[in-house]
């Protein structure tokens, strides 16, 4: 086997991986193992670190705590959501660049979606 054939990548292959729509494949994974580990080893105290930190999560001790454990569980659901929805390019064949930027959106959706309904369950939780 020559030099040009040990770095030869075969097209199909690819051409799966394009379809897989490779951020939401990736990113699903990283977001639950995330969750997972925030939900084993949650900071104890408020910092500016480690764990999720806004505003309005860290304003006392007592929402703190409420925000790492809830966003923990939230992150594990989105990304079992996220990691799911990477499947649709196993149905529907995108083009490259549509399958990149369709991937990326779901990986900001899923983002903004985290932030949102935790500052929601915050809000609710410990109302003003």
């Amino acid at each position: 086997m020559g030099p040009t054939n040990v770095f030869r990548i075969d097209c199909d292959a690819m051409e799966l991986l394009n379809s897989l729509l490779l951020s939401s494949a990736i990113t699903g994974p990283i977001f639950i193992i995330a969750g997972i580990l925030t939900s084993k080893f949650p900071p104890k105290s408020i910092n500016s670190l480690y764990g999720y930190r806004t505003a309005s999560s860290m304003q006392s001790q007592e929402r703190w705590d409420f925000a790492q454990k809830y966003s923990s569980v939230e992150m594990i659901r989105l990304g079992i959501l996220l990691t799911v929805s990477s499947t649709l390019g196993l149905i529907v064949d995108f083009g490259e660049v549509t399958a990149v930027l369709i991937g990326l959106g779901f990986v900001l959706l899923v983002a903004v979606l985290l932030i949102v309904r935790t500052e929601r369950a915050i809000k609710s939780r410990f109302p003003e």
